[in-house]
């Protein structure tokens, strides 16, 4: 048995020492360097790149904008996405066509989705068009590059991308939960809201805790949406810069591949912190009666 569990076993995790452990390992070595990415690494530097990174001004700021997304979006998608799959679970008209058209905006392409909005959110954009055209053209606004409107704008677009994901996933938890139960309440004549309160979202908990794990770790790793959208110039002005367009910005761009590689460890660092708190405190309920004694 133990033959055969490592035989199937043994090609996952040869990629995952592959693609995961061994690069997070050479990062590490990279970062105890100043390397410009060619020949073997010479300029020993010691930690002086992680001082560096933390006491950089554009680094707190770029933390901060990545918790600020991390807390957005669990505040904004999952009241949202736990909303939609109630109505959604419900038989109404057109349901399949509804959660279709919801899960659509995940399954496509960032680079498309990035794009699609730059073009649309330019000061002589399609969203701009469109209010002027309904009579709301005091509403027009720079959507990219104001301070006050950019984290905004890509919290949407966040939204608008991910939500789907997020209903899915309640979608599954809410037909996970047997119809016997709500019956049951519903003659002891619990209400449409007391179910839902007292019955429904304590059973949903297990699936909202791990779409809010996934959804802290994606904030936290955020790049594609945003280096599309503003760039590295444009999403340090306006608010939107992340950890990960920090790291190409004074990584690669800037010709120094062992600050950059002292970056991504940094950032590795932070993500394996807050998900082994997470599962510390959150996730352990859920996973504390998965593997029982015996189970082989």
């Amino acid at each position: 048995m133990r033959l055969e569990i490592a035989a199937l076993s043994a090609p996952a995790i040869i990629m995952f020492l592959t693609f995961v452990i061994f690069p997070v390992v050479l990062a590490a070595y990279y970062g105890f360097y100043r390397w410009q990415g060619y020949g073997a690494p010479t300029d020993w530097v010691g930690l002086n790149n992680y001082r560096l990174i933390l006491a950089d001004p554009a680094f707190q700021d770029v933390l901060w904008h990545n918790g600020l997304i991390l807390v957005l979006s669990l505040v904004i998608q999952g009241p949202l996405a736990i909303v939609l799959a109630l109505l959604l679970n419900r038989k109404i008209r057109g349901r399949s066509i509804i959660r279709v058209l919801i899960f659509v905006p995940y399954i496509i392409s960032e680079v498309i989705v990035g794009t699609g909005w730059s073009l649309m959110l330019q000061s002589n954009g399609a969203v701009n068009d469109l209010l002027r055209r309904i009579g709301l053209g005091s509403l027009e606004a720079d959507w990219i590059a104001d301070p006050e409107l950019a984290i905004w704008t890509l919290m949407a677009i966040i939204t608008w991308k991910y939500i789907g994901f997020a209903v899915i996933l309640m979608l599954a938890g809410l037909q996970s939960i047997p119809d016997e139960i709500f019956e049951a309440a519903q003659i002891d004549g619990a209400s449409y809201w007391q179910i839902q309160r007292r019955i429904t979202l304590p059973l949903l908990g297990p699936t909202i805790r791990i779409w809010a794990f996934l959804s802290i770790i994606g904030s936290l790793q955020l790049f594609d949406l945003v280096y599309i959208i503003w760039g590295q110039y444009v999403s340090g002005t306006a608010g939107t810069s992340t950890m990960a367009i920090y790291m190409l910005a004074q990584g690669r761009n800037a010709g120094n591949y062992g600050y950059g590689s002292a970056v991504a460890v940094v950032m590795f660092v932070i993500s394996l912190i807050v998900a082994l708190i997470y599962q510390r405190f959150l996730l352990r309920r859920d996973l504390r009666g998965a593997v029982t004694e015996g189970t082989v």
